[in-house]
């Protein structure tokens, strides 16, 4: 009988069967609102009582809890920060269930937590509830934490990750593979002359100056899975052909080095400080200079096209060729977020 494995959570193909074959079906009334299960999109409409909200819920577990920049608090916060973002929703409350193994320090968790408040306050994010679990010893690697995001939407609709036009500009915030090949660096032992570290952060305030200037018509961040699966799924909704620019894709040099020596493509590797972008073409020149504007997406850059062809992802080469880039069949570095 098939079991779990460490890829079904990884973000590629095995965990999207997982959740269209066991998951999803598990539940008959999936949505309220014009967002819900069904779209697997980076959260969900809520439509009730008058009140129009976006809500999101993430687990967050990483290995070891504290790696070059960041910690399992600002991972967590980030990562629920940067689901609302990426669907158009100004944040605004959090919870967080903390589940804890027997033997961990008290000091640990609070410094995890006061990191996790680090980054929401002063986004005048509230923590309104959450619930506190201990495990025996043996039964759980630490601690985890699982939060749900609360948002309002800040155009009048959300940006949904199928709204990906042809004709449009295809843009990263900044340089992929950061988190999750710092992590593997340091989980190895591996030095490097420049200092890698994980380009975890909170981009609200970023994608917000770039709603103001509009034309967003799709954006994912690229946790689980990388960016070629965040171009995939992208892709696949909207029905559009991504073409790439090789030479155009911002790759920091060790992060290139490290993936070149282990047969890695930074295109998998996972990223939470990094947004991808289907933007009308006509305002790209504009939300590049409002991302300029702030030091977590100052290198963001074009990198491609939006055509229409089948729904894929191609990449014109440095030497000319064109392939086809895959969605992964798991995370190459496991328990990253």
């Amino acid at each position: 009988m098939p079991k779990i494995e460490t890829a079904h959570g990884a973000g590629g193909k095995i965990m999207q069967r997982l959740l269209e074959d066991v998951i999803i079906p598990a539940f008959g009334r999936r949505k309220i609102g014009d967002i819900g299960l069904d779209e697997m999109d980076d959260g969900a409409t809520l439509q009730a009582g008058g009140a129009n909200l976006i809500v999101c819920t993430d687990a967050h577990t990483v290995h070891p809890i504290v790696f070059p920049g960041g910690d399992l608090g600002i991972l967590t916060a980030c990562g629920t920060i940067n689901d609302l973002t990426v669907m158009g929703a100004q944040p605004v409350a959090m919870t967080n269930t903390v589940i804890v193994e027997e033997g961990v320090e008290i000091a640990s968790l609070q410094a995890m937590l006061k990191s996790l408040n680090s980054i929401i306050e002063p986004l005048g994010v509230a923590m309104i509830a959450g619930d506190t679990k201990v495990m025996p010893p043996g039964t759980l690697d630490g601690i985890v934490m699982s939060t749900t995001g609360i948002g309002i939407p800040y155009l009048d609709h959300p940006i949904a990750d199928s709204g990906a036009k042809v004709g449009d500009d295809i843009i990263f915030t900044g340089p992929i593979g950061d988190h999750g090949t710092s992590l593997l660096a340091h989980r190895e032992g591996l030095k490097f002359e420049t200092d890698l570290k994980s380009d975890v952060a909170p981009l609200w305030e970023p994608i917000r100056d770039c709603l103001d200037v509009g034309g967003i018509h799709a954006m994912k961040d690229p946790t689980r899975g990388g960016t070629a699966a965040a171009l995939n799924e992208i892709a696949s909704k909207s029905k559009v052909e991504f073409e790439l620019q090789e030479d155009l894709i911002p790759v920091r040099p060790a992060v290139q080095s490290l993936c070149n020596v282990l047969g890695l493509d930074p295109l998998h590797m996972s990223c939470e400080g990094t947004v991808v972008m289907s933007v009308d073409s006509k305002k790209a020149s504009d939300i590049l200079r409002a991302l300029s504007k702030h030091k977590t997406t100052r290198d963001a850059r074009v990198v491609g096209k939006v055509l229409d062809g089948k729904a894929r992802v191609v990449m014109k080469t440095t030497i000319g060729g064109r392939k086809i880039i895959q969605v992964p069949y798991g995370e190459p570095v496991p328990r990253v977020c």
